[in-house]
């Protein structure tokens, strides 16, 4: 059975995940497009920097919003002279981590997705007078839906499963930063296996069902259905 703790733990994690997916779909959308549609020489390195997380230890990026973010950092002083508390062991400093950890989870799948509807639909589009931006809305949006629903997917799931960037940018504060994979490390660390299996043994669950969810919308998209 999960205790408090657990189920407090549980519920941060929900709301964090919930809050990066929808903040990286807003984000996300117009890099993805934008590496698609531009010919431009910066296209690789964006898109390299897109992907970095995905090879970067979680405690150098960590470690670097942390000194971006703490008093002396660009982001710390431009909180304070707005009168903002410090970013750093805050619920909205996991956010902003987080949202850099999961990009590329999210401008990856989409960045497929909008490569896959190719340039013939924007023209026919564009022969009957859409403007770019009508045509991004009602062709090219709906044709990537797939895409969106497999970043968003995937990029919850990520969020939910950090554990390096949370811990080194929000600590360990009970109902503000204390995520699932943070509660777990706690549970262990005070050798309270029966509690930490519990919380393990739902997190299991989840990532296992998030994967076989996608082994099952894949091949139905291919067909069409």
């Amino acid at each position: 059975m999960l205790d408090s703790e657990a189920l407090l733990a549980l519920w941060l994690t929900v709301q964090l995940s919930t809050v990066v997916t929808l903040i990286l779909l807003v984000i996300g959308t117009p890099i993805a497009w934008w590496l698609v549609q531009t010919q431009s020489w910066f296209k690789r390195p964006v898109g390299a920097l897109v992907a970095l997380p995905l090879v970067l230890p979680p405690s150098v990026l960590g470690f670097y919003l942390l000194l971006a973010m703490g008093p002396q950092g660009p982001v710390g002083q431009f909180t304070h002279a707005l009168g903002i508390e410090q970013l750093p062991f805050t619920f909205w400093g996991l956010v902003i981590a987080s949202v850099f950890y999961s990009l590329p989870f999210m401008v990856q799948p989409l960045q497929t997705a909008f490569e896959a509807v190719g340039k013939r639909p924007m023209e026919v589009a564009a022969t009957l007078r859409a403007s770019p931006l009508d045509a991004f809305f009602s062709v090219a949006l709906p044709m990537a839906l797939p895409g969106f629903i497999t970043a968003s997917i995937m990029t919850f799931a990520h969020t939910v499963g950090e554990f390096g960037v949370v811990l080194m940018i929000g600590g360990n504060i009970a109902g503000q930063t204390r995520v699932a994979s943070v509660q777990i490390y706690d549970y262990v660390e005070a050798m309270q296996y029966a509690q930490a299996h519990s919380l393990s043994a739902i997190m299991l669950v989840f990532s296992f069902l998030v994967l076989l969810a996608l082994q099952v919308w894949r091949p139905q998209v291919k067909r069409g259905v």
